[in-house]
């Protein structure tokens, strides 16, 4: 059963995971939403699981200045409650998540939130450069995958390597403050200005 965005999107709005456990649950499962669920939760993603169904209105505005002026970022990271919302915990979390994203400049959130013509023209120049290569053209769509998720790990925050942490994603660091507040954790919105650039 072939794997479409949307069946990623609906688990990964469901769990609050991040989109390649999704993408890779959904593969083992055979597009079985249940079982995904399940295959995730026995990875030892299971308290994320459970919350990824809560409304996440609560949270913190955190702003971050680098390198003497010249970076500038904004980001809205939300929560389920006021509580956790003013935990030290939660602010320190905050304003990781904006120095990740003035040292990495991610243009997009999640692998969801990419445009379809901006997915349709890097699957169009992978193809070329794959073909350009002289790879077996059954081989071209697996290898322009392999060249779309490290696009998604350049331009996608919660698919960024850590800053901290190489050996982790964003998305990691997030499911581990879900884990330790039992609420859900995500992030909205962010805004990044270089001084000078338009």
């Amino acid at each position: 059963m072939a794997i479409t965005a949307q069946m990623v999107k609906e688990l990964r709005d469901a769990t609050g995971l991040g989109m390649m456990d999704c993408k890779e649950a959904l593969n083992e499962c055979a597009g079985d939403m249940e079982k995904a669920i399940d295959y995730l939760r026995k990875k030892g993603l299971k308290v994320a699981s459970k919350r990824g169904d809560r409304a996440s209105k609560e949270g913190v505005i955190d702003s971050y200045i680098h390198l003497g002026g010249k970076i500038g970022v904004m980001v809205e990271l939300n929560c389920e409650t006021d509580f956790v919302a003013r935990t030290q915990d939660f602010k320190d979390l905050a304003r990781e998540i904006s120095m990740q994203i003035a040292a990495t400049d991610p243009k997009w959130i999640s692998p969801e939130d990419v445009p379809a013509d901006v997915i349709e023209k890097e699957s169009a120049i992978y193809t070329e450069q794959t073909l350009a290569e002289g790879k077996p053209e059954k081989v071209v769509p697996k290898i322009v995958e392999g060249k779309l998720k490290r696009f998604y790990e350049d331009v996608c925050l919660l698919e960024q390597s850590y800053i901290r942490d190489q050996d982790k994603k964003v998305s990691d660091i997030l499911s581990a403050a879900i884990a330790k507040t039992g609420e859900m954790v995500r992030v909205r919105r962010f805004v990044r200005y270089v001084l000078g650039q338009e």
